[in-house]
């Protein structure tokens, strides 16, 4: 069988369209990894995905009578635009079928490479169904995004290409998988030439559509799929694909959404482009198997698959990137309830980066505070700043790996508080620098209570916080008189409309 693809991949036709794309060495990875780490940068050809190449290569190989038919595929992802651009570069009627949820910015996107778009139901399936039926009443050619030998001819010749680009030893390739196209024709080429060079499979924790298959022995369908990495998320993965991945991969690496959005700042530093989360599976694979093998001076490669990202995802990605690196730790603190209870608090801590202080007054014995802090030496620094503080008397409960904290409870700290009488609210913004939120609390004293405290900072030039302070009507002007002379700029948020409606 790889015989046969090995020439169907050497024939493949896909440079008409596609680009020959660099492997480029991971300088930063490499280092801080202690092994070789190459990316193989899919993500710059012109529909930012290895798509074009497998859509293209099918269509071209279709006869005379099968392109004046025109061709048909389901898609809301990276294989709709390599199907749009591969027929108006044919000059063949391609049809789109997108689900109606599809967000316009792909929609759009199609339309610019030279689809004709069709919106139907409201999921993939439906998509596929119309799709499907569409293609047998109208004669059309349903372009597969993966479980066909064509297209996987066409992405064997990103294989081939890094054979020809990088001739000394490989130990590992990784290629992050939904239907298994991809990894198939990089398979079939590599481990045709280079058997001992193993074929690693990287897929989300949440959608491990070939690692269930090659346990069972067998394809099976997933009950659900994770949402986060979209241009994985297939139910059931091919089945020639799964035919030749059961013969040629040799591992498989399930990696979090967590690790992905590490991943995707990785790529970022390195190449100053923002991957899509399937696009960075591959590096968080390698980091993944790094940490697990302990492999060291290897020359490990990473399919960059794609850079196809919505610009709305790139919050969720910058808050979860520092967690997947353990580059923060998100704990829950309590400390007494009592005027320079913070300060303490923040002394016992030591001089290390704060990325987030929460706190609401709810009685007069305990407060719990939601603090995240920055990591440089991971796991094992985050357990010895727990053992401190629990040595100075706090009870610590790590959140670090907590969902519910991480999506939601950063964000619900604070409400209403009956007992916080005489509270003003004051917004500041102070210079970041390490230190600086300790520097604060000890600027501002312990003559008032602070009753409210939010403060968050994720690299930014300016530290932000918002505290509520108990401070007696006949006190007001001398709480004004210490804020000026802490130098910091401040603004009094107590009329706000915000505050009353949901903290006051």
């Amino acid at each position: 069988m790889t015989k046969h693809y090995l020439e169907k991949i050497l024939t493949a036709r896909v440079y008409d369209v596609a680009d020959e794309t660099p492997l480029e060495l991971a300088s930063g990875l490499s280092q801080r990894l202690g092994n070789h780490v190459l990316m193989k940068r899919e993500d710059m050809q012109q529909v930012f995905s290895f798509k074009l190449r497998g859509a293209y290569n099918k269509i071209i190989n279709l006869s005379e009578k099968q392109r004046k038919a025109g061709v048909i595929t389901a898609s809301a992802g990276n294989h709709a635009q390599g199907v749009a651009l591969a027929g108006s570069s044919l000059g063949i009627t391609a049809v789109i079928v997108m689900p109606e949820t599809t967000p316009e910015i792909k929609v759009n996107a199609v339309r610019g490479f030279g689809g004709q778009v069709v919106l139907h139901g409201d999921t993939y399936d439906d998509a596929l169904s119309f799709a499907l039926e569409r293609a047998g009443r109208k004669g059309m050619t349903f372009v597969h995004p993966y479980d066909d030998p064509d297209v996987i001819a066409g992405q064997g010749t990103i294989g081939m290409e890094i054979l020809r680009q990088h001739p000394d030893p490989i130990d590992a390739i990784f290629v992050p998988v939904g239907g298994g196209g991809l990894i198939a024709g990089i398979a079939a080429y590599v481990k045709f030439l280079r058997p001992e060079t193993r074929i690693i499979a990287v897929e989300p924790e949440d959608t491990p559509t070939l690692a269930r298959a090659l346990e069972a022995g067998e394809r099976v369908v997933l009950d659900e799929v994770g949402l986060f990495a979209d241009g994985v998320s297939v139910r059931q993965i091919g089945e020639e694909t799964f035919s030749l991945a059961r013969e040629l991969v040799d591992d498989s690496v399930l990696v979090s959404t967590d690790e992905m959005c590490a991943a995707i700042k990785d790529i970022f530093e390195e190449t100053r482009t923002m991957m899509e989360p399937a696009g960075a599976l591959a590096i968080a694979g390698i980091k993944k198997y790094i940490a697990a093998q302990g492999v060291k001076d290897q020359t490990l490669i990473a399919i960059n698959s794609g850079a196809n990202i919505n610009f709305d995802r790139l919050r969720h990605v910058t808050e979860r990137a520092e967690v997947g690196e353990r580059r923060e730790a998100l704990l829950a603190v309590t400390i007494p309830e009592r005027p320079g209870s913070f300060c303490a608090f923040s002394a016992a801590i030591g001089k290390r980066a704060i990325t987030e202080f929460n706190y609401r007054y709810a009685d007069d014995r305990n407060a719990q505070v939601f603090a995240g802090i920055r990591l440089s030496g991971g796991d094992e620094e985050k357990i010895r700043i727990i053992e401190r503080l629990r040595e100075a008397g706090y009870p610590v409960t790590d959140l670090t790996d907590n969902e519910l904290a991480k999506v939601h409870l950063r964000y619900l700290v604070g409400g209403h508080s009956s007992r916080a009488e005489h509270e003003v609210l004051y917004r500041f913004i102070f210079p970041e620098r390490p230190g600086a939120l300790h520097d604060f609390l000890t600027a501002l004293g312990s003559r008032w209570n602070i009753s409210l405290f939010h403060y968050r900072n994720h690299g930014s030039a300016h530290g932000r916080i918002l505290a509520g302070i108990q401070v007696p009507p006949q006190e007001r002007d001398e709480l004004g008189r210490s804020l000026e002379a802490l130098g910091y700029q401040h603004w009094e948020e107590t009329e706000n409309p915000v505050y009353r409606l949901f903290l006051a």
